[in-house]
Protein backbone atom coordinates (compact mmCIF):
# COMPACT_ATOMS: atom_id res chain seq x y z
CA UNK A 1 0.00 0.00 0.00
CA UNK A 2 2.84 2.62 0.92
CA UNK A 3 4.90 1.62 -1.87
CA UNK A 4 1.75 2.60 -4.42
CA UNK A 5 1.20 5.56 -2.50
CA UNK A 6 4.83 6.46 -2.94
CA UNK A 7 4.70 5.72 -7.19
CA UNK A 8 1.59 7.91 -7.44
CA UNK A 9 3.30 10.78 -5.63
CA UNK A 10 6.74 10.59 -8.06
CA UNK A 11 4.15 10.73 -11.23
CA UNK A 12 2.16 13.81 -9.49
CA UNK A 13 5.46 15.26 -9.33
CA UNK A 14 6.92 14.10 -12.97
CA UNK A 15 3.77 15.25 -14.49
CA UNK A 16 4.19 18.37 -12.89
CA UNK A 17 8.16 18.78 -14.03
CA UNK A 18 7.13 18.36 -17.51
CA UNK A 19 4.40 20.74 -17.03
CA UNK A 20 6.68 23.37 -15.96
CA UNK A 21 9.47 22.14 -19.13
CA UNK A 22 7.09 22.63 -21.45
CA UNK A 23 5.88 26.09 -20.27
CA UNK A 24 9.38 26.72 -19.66
CA UNK A 25 10.37 25.68 -23.42
CA UNK A 26 6.89 27.79 -24.87
CA UNK A 27 7.90 30.85 -23.13
CA UNK A 28 11.57 30.39 -24.50
CA UNK A 29 10.26 29.75 -28.22
CA UNK A 30 8.00 32.82 -27.92
CA UNK A 31 10.49 35.10 -26.49
CA UNK A 32 13.95 33.86 -28.46
CA UNK A 33 14.30 34.15 -31.92
CA UNK A 34 15.31 29.99 -32.18
CA UNK A 35 15.15 30.39 -35.93
CA UNK A 36 17.52 33.55 -36.14
CA UNK A 37 19.65 31.72 -33.38
CA UNK A 38 19.90 28.92 -35.16
CA UNK A 39 20.52 30.02 -39.05
CA UNK A 40 23.70 32.43 -37.42
CA UNK A 41 24.97 29.06 -35.64
CA UNK A 42 24.57 26.66 -38.87
CA UNK A 43 26.57 29.94 -40.84
CA UNK A 44 29.25 29.79 -38.33
CA UNK A 45 28.32 33.44 -37.26
CA UNK A 46 27.58 32.52 -33.81
CA UNK A 47 25.11 35.01 -31.39
CA UNK A 48 24.14 34.19 -28.49
CA UNK A 49 20.52 33.83 -27.53
CA UNK A 50 20.91 36.65 -24.72
CA UNK A 51 21.93 39.03 -27.14
CA UNK A 52 19.32 38.12 -29.40
CA UNK A 53 16.56 38.36 -26.67
CA UNK A 54 18.39 42.11 -25.51
CA UNK A 55 17.83 43.01 -29.06
CA UNK A 56 14.44 41.92 -29.69
CA UNK A 57 13.86 44.11 -25.79
CA UNK A 58 15.24 47.05 -27.56
CA UNK A 59 13.26 46.51 -30.13
CA UNK A 60 16.11 46.58 -32.85
CA UNK A 61 15.61 45.18 -36.37
CA UNK A 62 17.42 41.94 -35.07
CA UNK A 63 16.82 40.07 -38.41
CA UNK A 64 18.65 42.44 -40.63
CA UNK A 65 21.37 42.73 -38.03
CA UNK A 66 22.22 39.25 -37.71
CA UNK A 67 21.74 38.51 -41.56
CA UNK A 68 24.11 41.11 -42.03
CA UNK A 69 26.81 39.51 -39.43
CA UNK A 70 26.42 36.75 -41.34
CA UNK A 71 27.63 38.62 -44.57
CA UNK A 72 30.42 39.89 -42.84
CA UNK A 73 32.08 36.65 -41.19
CA UNK A 74 31.40 34.74 -44.62
CA UNK A 75 33.48 37.42 -46.28
CA UNK A 76 36.17 37.04 -43.45
CA UNK A 77 36.06 40.26 -41.79
CA UNK A 78 36.36 40.66 -38.77
CA UNK A 79 33.63 42.57 -37.46
CA UNK A 80 32.09 42.32 -33.87
CA UNK A 81 27.95 41.86 -33.77
CA UNK A 82 28.48 44.61 -31.11
CA UNK A 83 29.95 47.15 -32.54
CA UNK A 84 27.19 46.67 -35.86
CA UNK A 85 24.36 46.45 -32.86
CA UNK A 86 26.18 50.21 -32.07
CA UNK A 87 26.17 52.14 -35.15
CA UNK A 88 22.61 50.98 -35.87
CA UNK A 89 21.48 52.76 -32.91
CA UNK A 90 23.09 55.17 -33.45
CA UNK A 91 21.17 55.94 -37.25
CA UNK A 92 24.08 54.56 -39.57
CA UNK A 93 23.31 52.28 -42.47
CA UNK A 94 25.27 48.89 -41.49
CA UNK A 95 24.58 47.36 -44.99
CA UNK A 96 26.61 49.94 -46.33
CA UNK A 97 29.22 49.82 -43.73
CA UNK A 98 30.00 46.30 -45.05
CA UNK A 99 29.13 46.67 -47.93
CA UNK A 100 31.97 49.25 -48.34
CA UNK A 101 34.23 46.82 -46.00
CA UNK A 102 34.15 43.89 -48.08
CA UNK A 103 34.67 46.13 -51.93
CA UNK A 104 37.43 47.13 -50.00
CA UNK A 105 38.93 44.27 -48.65
CA UNK A 106 38.49 42.35 -52.21
CA UNK A 107 40.64 46.12 -53.70
CA UNK A 108 43.09 45.48 -51.17
CA UNK A 109 42.20 48.88 -49.71
CA UNK A 110 43.24 50.00 -46.35
CA UNK A 111 39.73 50.64 -44.50
CA UNK A 112 38.86 49.85 -41.09
CA UNK A 113 35.51 49.31 -39.24
CA UNK A 114 36.01 52.69 -37.82
CA UNK A 115 36.38 54.99 -40.74
CA UNK A 116 33.83 52.93 -42.58
CA UNK A 117 31.25 53.99 -39.68
CA UNK A 118 32.41 57.61 -39.36
CA UNK A 119 32.16 58.43 -43.20
CA UNK A 120 28.68 56.87 -42.91
CA UNK A 121 27.48 59.36 -40.03
CA UNK A 122 29.16 61.75 -41.88
CA UNK A 123 26.52 61.91 -44.59
CA UNK A 124 28.79 60.57 -46.78
CA UNK A 125 27.58 57.59 -49.00
CA UNK A 126 30.91 54.81 -48.08
CA UNK A 127 30.05 52.01 -51.12
CA UNK A 128 30.36 55.18 -53.55
CA UNK A 129 33.27 56.72 -51.65
CA UNK A 130 34.69 52.92 -51.62
CA UNK A 131 34.12 52.89 -55.28
CA UNK A 132 35.26 56.20 -56.69
CA UNK A 133 38.33 55.38 -54.72
CA UNK A 134 38.87 52.05 -56.90
CA UNK A 135 37.67 53.46 -60.21
CA UNK A 136 37.71 57.22 -60.64
CA UNK A 137 34.84 59.14 -61.69
CA UNK A 138 34.78 61.92 -64.14
CA UNK A 139 32.41 65.12 -63.57
CA UNK A 140 31.64 67.38 -66.14
CA UNK A 141 31.64 71.16 -65.68
CA UNK A 142 28.68 73.03 -67.65
CA UNK A 143 29.90 75.65 -70.06
CA UNK A 144 32.02 78.14 -68.53
CA UNK A 145 32.70 81.44 -70.31
CA UNK A 146 35.28 84.08 -70.43
CA UNK A 147 36.77 87.40 -71.57
CA UNK A 148 40.42 86.93 -73.01
CA UNK A 149 42.61 90.11 -73.07
CA UNK A 150 41.74 91.24 -76.50
CA UNK A 151 37.65 91.53 -75.61
CA UNK A 152 37.16 87.94 -77.24
CA UNK A 153 34.84 85.40 -75.11
CA UNK A 154 35.81 82.05 -75.33
CA UNK A 155 33.84 79.32 -74.15
CA UNK A 156 35.13 75.79 -72.70
CA UNK A 157 33.51 72.54 -71.63
CA UNK A 158 35.59 70.62 -69.24
CA UNK A 159 35.68 66.84 -67.72
CA UNK A 160 37.79 66.63 -64.51
CA UNK A 161 38.70 62.91 -63.60
CA UNK A 162 38.45 62.81 -59.59
CA UNK A 163 39.65 59.95 -57.20
CA UNK A 164 38.06 59.51 -53.50
CA UNK A 165 40.63 59.67 -50.89
CA UNK A 166 38.86 57.38 -48.08
CA UNK A 167 41.28 59.42 -45.22
CA UNK A 168 40.12 62.61 -46.64
CA UNK A 169 36.40 62.14 -46.75
CA UNK A 170 35.01 63.51 -42.92
CA UNK A 171 35.07 67.18 -42.55
CA UNK A 172 36.07 68.20 -46.31
CA UNK A 173 34.24 69.51 -49.12
CA UNK A 174 32.80 67.38 -52.01
CA UNK A 175 32.66 67.37 -55.64
CA UNK A 176 30.85 70.21 -56.06
CA UNK A 177 33.41 72.87 -54.19
CA UNK A 178 35.73 70.85 -56.95
CA UNK A 179 33.52 72.11 -59.76
CA UNK A 180 33.17 75.54 -58.68
CA UNK A 181 37.29 75.84 -58.32
CA UNK A 182 37.57 74.48 -61.61
CA UNK A 183 35.11 77.08 -63.25
CA UNK A 184 37.44 79.61 -61.02
CA UNK A 185 39.89 78.41 -62.58
CA UNK A 186 39.29 78.13 -66.51
CA UNK A 187 37.93 81.79 -65.92
CA UNK A 188 41.64 82.79 -64.72
CA UNK A 189 43.55 81.10 -67.04
CA UNK A 190 40.86 82.74 -70.00
CA UNK A 191 41.57 86.07 -68.75
CA UNK A 192 45.36 86.05 -68.46
CA UNK A 193 45.18 85.19 -72.19
CA UNK A 194 46.37 88.29 -74.32
CA UNK A 195 44.43 86.78 -77.76
CA UNK A 196 41.70 84.13 -77.59
CA UNK A 197 44.19 82.33 -80.58
CA UNK A 198 46.47 81.25 -77.63
CA UNK A 199 43.92 79.32 -76.00
CA UNK A 200 42.69 77.89 -79.47
CA UNK A 201 45.87 76.71 -80.42
CA UNK A 202 47.08 75.00 -76.71
CA UNK A 203 44.06 74.37 -74.51
CA UNK A 204 46.25 72.54 -72.63
CA UNK A 205 47.22 76.14 -70.94
CA UNK A 206 43.57 76.04 -68.93
CA UNK A 207 44.28 72.47 -67.88
CA UNK A 208 48.25 73.38 -66.61
CA UNK A 209 47.46 76.42 -64.93
CA UNK A 210 44.28 74.80 -63.17
CA UNK A 211 46.58 72.20 -61.97
CA UNK A 212 49.25 74.28 -60.52
CA UNK A 213 47.01 76.00 -58.05
CA UNK A 214 45.80 72.45 -56.25
CA UNK A 215 42.21 72.67 -56.30
CA UNK A 216 41.47 69.62 -54.19
CA UNK A 217 43.11 70.90 -51.54
CA UNK A 218 40.43 70.07 -48.25
CA UNK A 219 38.27 68.37 -50.14
CA UNK A 220 37.43 64.10 -50.03
CA UNK A 221 38.70 63.86 -53.78
CA UNK A 222 41.91 63.59 -55.74
CA UNK A 223 42.40 65.35 -59.05
CA UNK A 224 43.84 62.73 -61.43
CA UNK A 225 43.38 65.07 -64.59
CA UNK A 226 41.63 67.83 -66.23
CA UNK A 227 40.56 67.54 -69.66
CA UNK A 228 39.04 70.16 -72.01
CA UNK A 229 36.24 69.00 -73.87
CA UNK A 230 34.92 71.53 -75.96
CA UNK A 231 36.42 75.27 -77.04
CA UNK A 232 33.94 77.23 -78.68
CA UNK A 233 33.94 81.21 -79.72
CA UNK A 234 31.86 83.66 -78.39
CA UNK A 235 30.63 87.68 -78.81
CA UNK A 236 33.17 90.01 -78.95
CA UNK A 237 32.88 91.49 -75.66
CA UNK A 238 35.57 93.95 -75.68
CA UNK A 239 33.96 95.60 -78.69
CA UNK A 240 30.53 95.55 -76.80
CA UNK A 241 31.82 97.13 -73.77
CA UNK A 242 33.17 100.05 -76.18
CA UNK A 243 29.82 101.05 -77.12
CA UNK A 244 28.07 100.34 -74.63
CA UNK A 245 30.69 102.87 -72.93
CA UNK A 246 30.34 105.24 -75.72
CA UNK A 247 26.92 105.22 -75.93
CA UNK A 248 27.01 106.16 -72.25
CA UNK A 249 29.26 109.15 -73.12
CA UNK A 250 27.05 110.50 -75.84
CA UNK A 251 24.09 110.66 -73.09
CA UNK A 252 26.15 112.36 -70.64
CA UNK A 253 27.05 114.85 -72.91
CA UNK A 254 23.50 115.35 -74.44
CA UNK A 255 22.39 115.99 -70.91
CA UNK A 256 25.17 118.67 -69.98
CA UNK A 257 24.21 120.25 -73.81
CA UNK A 258 20.70 120.25 -72.26
CA UNK A 259 21.12 121.62 -69.28
CA UNK A 260 23.59 124.15 -70.89
CA UNK A 261 20.95 125.14 -72.81
CA UNK A 262 18.21 125.20 -70.25
CA UNK A 263 20.55 127.42 -67.68
CA UNK A 264 21.10 129.65 -71.47
CA UNK A 265 17.27 130.07 -71.54
CA UNK A 266 17.06 130.99 -68.34
CA UNK A 267 19.66 134.02 -68.33
CA UNK A 268 18.05 135.26 -71.60
CA UNK A 269 14.67 135.48 -69.99
CA UNK A 270 16.71 136.80 -66.74
CA UNK A 271 18.25 139.72 -68.95
CA UNK A 272 14.34 140.06 -71.23
CA UNK A 273 13.38 140.76 -67.56
CA UNK A 274 16.18 142.78 -66.71
CA UNK A 275 15.43 145.17 -69.97
CA UNK A 276 12.37 145.08 -69.11
CA UNK A 277 12.91 146.55 -65.90
CA UNK A 278 15.42 149.47 -66.83
CA UNK A 279 12.77 150.43 -69.80
CA UNK A 280 10.81 151.13 -67.08
CA UNK A 281 13.28 153.11 -64.77
CA UNK A 282 13.62 154.89 -68.25
CA UNK A 283 10.01 156.07 -68.53
CA UNK A 284 10.08 157.00 -64.87
CA UNK A 285 12.97 159.13 -65.46
CA UNK A 286 11.26 160.83 -68.57
CA UNK A 287 8.56 161.31 -66.43
CA UNK A 288 10.54 163.12 -64.19
CA UNK A 289 11.71 165.27 -66.61
CA UNK A 290 8.20 166.09 -67.71
CA UNK A 291 7.08 167.23 -64.52
CA UNK A 292 10.37 169.44 -63.98
CA UNK A 293 9.72 171.32 -66.99
CA UNK A 294 6.20 171.97 -66.25
CA UNK A 295 7.76 173.00 -62.77
CA UNK A 296 10.13 175.25 -64.50
CA UNK A 297 7.33 176.60 -67.15
CA UNK A 298 5.25 177.42 -64.20
CA UNK A 299 7.83 179.47 -61.98
CA UNK A 300 9.07 181.12 -65.12
CA UNK A 301 12.31 179.34 -64.82
CA UNK A 302 12.27 177.72 -68.23
CA UNK A 303 10.17 179.81 -71.21
CA UNK A 304 7.63 178.72 -73.90
CA UNK A 305 10.39 179.86 -76.61
CA UNK A 306 12.98 177.43 -74.58
CA UNK A 307 10.79 174.38 -74.79
CA UNK A 308 10.17 174.73 -78.37
CA UNK A 309 13.73 174.99 -79.54
CA UNK A 310 14.28 171.99 -77.34
CA UNK A 311 11.25 170.39 -78.86
CA UNK A 312 12.90 170.97 -82.35
CA UNK A 313 15.83 169.75 -81.38
CA UNK A 314 14.54 166.38 -80.26
CA UNK A 315 12.93 165.94 -83.03
CA UNK A 316 15.67 166.52 -85.18
CA UNK A 317 17.51 163.98 -83.11
CA UNK A 318 15.18 161.62 -83.93
CA UNK A 319 14.82 162.47 -87.43
CA UNK A 320 18.75 162.28 -87.88
CA UNK A 321 18.04 158.51 -85.74
CA UNK A 322 15.11 157.24 -87.90
CA UNK A 323 17.51 158.10 -90.81
CA UNK A 324 20.09 155.93 -90.33
CA UNK A 325 18.33 152.75 -88.33
CA UNK A 326 16.53 150.03 -90.03
CA UNK A 327 12.70 150.65 -89.93
CA UNK A 328 11.72 147.48 -87.85
CA UNK A 329 14.22 149.40 -85.00
CA UNK A 330 11.84 152.50 -85.73
CA UNK A 331 9.04 150.62 -85.22
CA UNK A 332 9.80 149.61 -81.70
CA UNK A 333 11.46 152.75 -80.73
CA UNK A 334 7.90 154.06 -81.16
CA UNK A 335 6.47 151.99 -79.22
CA UNK A 336 8.62 152.05 -76.31
CA UNK A 337 8.18 155.88 -76.69
CA UNK A 338 4.34 156.43 -75.75
CA UNK A 339 3.34 159.96 -76.50
CA UNK A 340 5.88 160.52 -79.26
CA UNK A 341 4.79 161.00 -82.41
CA UNK A 342 5.01 157.93 -84.80
CA UNK A 343 7.61 157.28 -87.30
CA UNK A 344 6.89 158.48 -90.44
CA UNK A 345 7.94 156.40 -93.93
Amino acid sequence: MNNLLFSSTNLIVLIVVLAVLVALIIATLAIVPTNVWFRALASGAHVSMFRLIGMKIRKINYKQLVNIYIISQKAGLKVPISELETHLMAGGNIEKVVDAMIAAHSAKISLTLEQAKAIDLAGRDVVEAVKTSVTPKIIRTPWIEAMAKNGIQVKVLAQVTVRARLDRQIGTADVETILARVGEGIVSAIGKANTHGEILADPSIISKTILDDHLDRQTGYEILSIDIADVDIGDNLGAKLRIDDAEAKKKISQAAAEERKAQAVALEQEMKAKTQEMKALVLAAESEVHKAMAQALKNGKFGVMDYYKLQNIVADTNMRNSIGAPKEENKEKDKDRPGRPPFRE
